[in-house]
């Protein structure tokens, strides 16, 4: 089973994600053992984005990382687990929402798919890039 940045490189929709967490110099810390729980936004999501805001993000090492820390959890939180809690704490110290009541949305984000195991945690795909407050 491959890790988290192995499992997002190979799926070939989380190139600017890939990008970012490499850029962000993140990619030792999301293949560590973890275990940790990824919002990944796809490519897509990343294009929702006002234009300049991802290349502006490229430059600033600091606001990229505390964005990138904003979308992984501690631990393995599988969809099931999800249903249970109304917000997490991330590992930028910052809590993100989690609201099932239609779908599941974290903040405004919806996930588009759940659960993709890897070995040191787990992917839940999302249609928006999660912004700290």
């Amino acid at each position: 089973m491959k890790n988290l940045v192995e499992t997002a490189i190979e799926a070939g929709n989380f190139k600017t994600l890939v990008k970012a967490v490499q850029e962000a110099g993140l990619v030792d810390t999301l293949s560590s053992e973890g275990p940790f729980t990824v919002f990944a936004p796809t490519d897509e999501a990343f294009a929702k984005l006002p234009e300049g805001t991802l290349e502006s993000l490229l430059q600033d090492k600091e606001k990229l990382t505390e964005i990138l820390t904003y979308h992984v959890v501690q631990n393995k939180v599988m969809a099931n687990d999800v249903v249970n809690i109304s917000n997490a704490k991330t590992v930028n110290g910052k809590n993100i929402s989690i609201d099932s009541s239609d779908g599941v949305k974290i903040n405004n984000s919806k996930v588009l798919t759940t659960d993709i195991e890897c070995s040191n945690g787990v992917i839940h795909v999302i249609d928006e890039v999660l912004l700290p407050n």
